[in-house]
């Protein structure tokens, strides 16, 4: 960043405020869409009004956004007339700067402040320290060569993801149309309850000052969107007073549910993990489950717990904090088709697997080349 001059940011951008919603003027119909944090990054459930407001208060396509507390980072909007709530703001450029330049600044900005490791809920900023922000200014025609040549890793790396997404819609399109759906059971499948079939174990705490064992440790922020994780070399290192018991160890083929979180969408989440040789544990926020029965195939439950209608019945009843736990996965009701036919997914699902595991690989690469060309413009 060195190499250009630099500029506050209230010298080339303007920052426009949203709007600020009580709780009854957000309406689940209306006129209006409200863009929230909560629908930055994610398609959550939209609120809308029918409040008619000043022009500067809707967003429109093209426009440049940023959320300046817990989603935290920019956005083009791509979409319709929006309104856009109060933790977000609408960036009007001049002419002496690339909107799509002035985004992958940002955007470069927002993923070094996350990656200090605050939790997200606590990242924020001010408008005033915002608009006192020093951007780098290279000469406008260098600003378009920059955005564009971001532009094509970004739509390469879009496609890889959506490469991936079609994947799994394939996978559970290969499912119904084998099985049904799990939790309603169309086709009349003998059920047995989950935990006839094997037993759960809740997970480790552990604590900052322990020291003596290191090993590597499965959390909530290794699921993802993951629905294996074959060996578990690249997972975080933690360290241990003791070692844990056998029964807290992570073996080849154990499920592991996301117990207990904040956002009620990752409660339920699931994964079969391989660990093969190398030490592993699991934190106090997940659970393990472990299959004792010859009757059902780990692939074929593993799609039984991830389908909608199941996780729908794994609903946390917690107030802030969603948890799970083994009363809750007792409800649940595992159809049981012919193993062999449970076996016949369970091959079709390795093929895909294995084009999953190309693709992942050719999006990590071109992951980390935006990464490196980020750190080449922007420091």
């Amino acid at each position: 960043m060195g190499k250009w001059e630099t500029v506050r940011l209230s010298d080339i951008a303007t920052l426009l405020n949203g709007r600020a919603y009580k709780q009854n003027e957000l309406l689940k119909m209306g006129k209006y869409p409200v863009l929230r944090v909560g629908n930055f990054f994610s398609n959550r459930d939209w609120y809308y009004s029918d409040l008619e407001l000043d022009s500067d208060k809707y967003c429109e396509n093209g426009d440049l956004l940023f959320a300046w507390s817990a989603s935290f980072g920019p956005k083009i909007w791509k979409g319709e007339k929006v309104i856009y709530h109060y933790h977000i703001w609408k960036i009007l450029t001049t002419e002496r700067i690339c909107k799509e330049f002035l985004y992958y600044y940002l955007d470069n900005v927002a993923e070094r402040v996350k990656a200090e490791g605050h939790g997200i809920a606590m990242i924020h900023t001010t408008k005033r320290e915002m608009e006192e922000r020093l951007i780098p200014l290279p000469p406008l025609e260098t600003q378009k060569q920059i955005a564009a040549t971001l532009d094509k890793v970004t739509a390469l790396i879009d496609m890889h993801k959506r490469q991936l997404e079609l994947l799994e819609e394939l996978v559970k399109g290969r499912f119904v149309e084998m099985f049904g759906d799990p939790a309603t059971n169309p086709k009349g499948w003998t059920t047995t309850p989950l935990l006839d079939m094997g037993y759960c174990k809740n997970g480790m705490n552990f604590h900052t000052g322990d020291s003596g064992i290191e090993m590597h440790c499965l959390g909530v922020g290794d699921f993802k969107d993951l629905s294996v994780i074959d060996g578990t070399e690249s997972l975080p290192v933690i360290s241990l007073n003791e070692a844990p018991p056998e029964e807290r160890m992570l073996r080849d083929g154990d499920i592991v549910f996301v117990r207990s979180n904040g956002n009620k969408a990752l409660v339920g989440r699931c994964l079969v993990v391989y660990p093969h040789n190398t030490p592993t544990t699991y934190s106090g926020f997940c659970i393990r489950y472990r299959l004792t029965s010859s009757e059902v195939n780990t692939t074929y439950l593993l799609r039984v717990l991830k389908a909608d209608s199941m996780r729908k019945k794994m609903s946390g009843r917690g107030a802030n904090i969603q948890n799970l736990n083994q009363q809750i996965l007792a409800t649940l009701d595992i159809p049981l088709p012919p193993i062999e036919q449970q076996q016949q997914f369970a091959a079709f699902v390795t093929q895909t697997d294995k084009s999953k595991s190309s693709i992942q690989q050719s999006l990590a690469k071109l992951e980390t080349l935006k990464k490196s060309l980020m750190q080449e413009y922007f420091g």
